[in-house]
């Protein structure tokens, strides 16, 4: 709860562009709590379940600022990449298993270009911002295996388009309205994540 109230905090940092002032979700403790005892149950006691609950805070920070300011900030985005690959590198030298973390870097890499060419062929609908969300995502993605990984870049693009299909039906949004892709993105990563047991299994 207390990382949640942390967190809220630096939200309401950022201001709303529509009103100029600043915005704190009141909800937010209870989303991080919630996510932080989600990624307790999924790791346990794991050397992982640290760098996985960074990962779960940055997620909720990145994704109520997206949602509310369509706007993946840099100094959230690149120090949790860093913080996130010395927390996995903890890992591998406890674990004496480096393999995971190397898939876990060329996953961030392969996530990250694979964005950059859908920012050059679509920069409307996806942006640098997005593109390094994404190198964030295939390092905790790419740790969990290529087929996590996989899933979970499909799923973001699935979520997506769902909410993207109810927001017109509702008349939320119009043909051309903006819907940020960043909370679109780390939901599917969560999806992902949370299957993984599964698919290592």
């Amino acid at each position: 709860m207390l990382v949640g109230v942390l967190l809220s905090r630096l939200v309401a940092r950022f201001p709303d562009r529509e009103r100029g002032r600043s915005v704190r979700p009141p909800w937010i403790e209870a989303w991080t709590a919630a996510l932080f005892v989600l990624v307790a149950l999924r790791f346990g006691a794991a050397w992982e379940l640290p760098a996985y609950l960074w990962f779960a805070g940055a997620a909720v920070l990145l994704a109520v600022i997206d949602l509310q300011h369509k706007l993946l900030p840099d100094r959230i985005t690149l120090p949790s990449i860093g913080i996130g690959a010395a927390l996995l590198a903890a890992v591998a030298v406890a674990t004496g298993d480096g393999a995971p973390l190397v898939r876990a870097l060329l996953g961030a890499l392969v996530l990250y270009v694979v964005f950059v060419v859908l920012v050059l062929i679509s920069p409307r609908s996806i942006g640098m911002g997005d593109a390094k969300l994404a190198a964030l995502l295939g390092l905790y993605l790419g740790w969990l295996g290529w087929d996590v990984l996989l899933l979970g870049a499909a799923a973001g693009f699935v979520v997506q388009a769902v909410l993207a299909l109810v927001l017109l039906a509702t008349r939320r949004i119009g043909l051309r309205g903006e819907l940020p892709f960043g909370p679109a993105m780390l939901i599917g990563a969560a999806v992902a994540i949370g299957w993984s047991d599964s698919l290592l299994g």
